[in-house]
């Protein structure tokens, strides 16, 4: 199985996907919580929290991306 195929790309857009969702959902729920706790730096741990998975879903997926390159067989291999 090569790294640039088909299933690649589709592993690609579907984690593409549920990132931009989970963000959209806590950021969504920032506010809420921050009424329902009266402690703004609530929602400031969630933000860094988002931010924190944000840039690990982009640092893997640069690693996988090197490794499909260089030809070490990386690629997605969460979703299967």
């Amino acid at each position: 199985m090569g790294c640039f195929n088909l299933i690649f790309l589709q592993q690609l857009v579907i984690w593409t996907v549920v990132i931009i969702a989970i963000v959209a959902v806590i950021r969504l729920l920032i506010p809420y919580i921050d009424d329902l706790t009266r402690k703004p730096i609530i929602g400031r741990i969630l933000e860094i929290v988002l931010w924190l998975i944000v840039a690990v879903a982009v640092i893997y997926l640069i690693f996988a991306l090197l490794g499909c390159l260089l030809g070490t067989g990386g690629g997605l291999h969460l979703l299967r």
